[in-house]
């Protein structure tokens, strides 16, 4: 089964090795291309949002069996475990 993550790391590694080759075969400058699909991963690993996770969403792969479990985790904050203490 497709999930969306393993559908990003195709795209992303998809992308990445297409580039270099047309960097070797075609120009340097689509070494460019690979520095923005890093620069992309690099910030979703911090601010957890990728476009292209939206647009695989939109042609229908699903979450994973783990994806989205710290999002429907319940919060939790000091106030609350302050009111635990016996």
């Amino acid at each position: 089964m497709w999930t969306i993550n393993r559908g990003l790391r195709t795209v992303a590694g998809t992308f990445i090795l297409t580039s270099l080759f047309l960097s070797l075969v075609h120009s340097k400058y689509w070494l460019l291309f690979t520095a923005f699909v890093g620069v992309n991963l690099f910030q979703s690993g911090f601010t957890n949002w990728c476009g292209m996770m939206k647009i695989l969403k939109r042609f229908g792969l699903k979450d994973g069996e783990l994806e989205g479990v710290f999002e429907e985790a319940p919060q939790c904050d000091r106030h609350s475990l302050i009111e635990l203490k016996p």
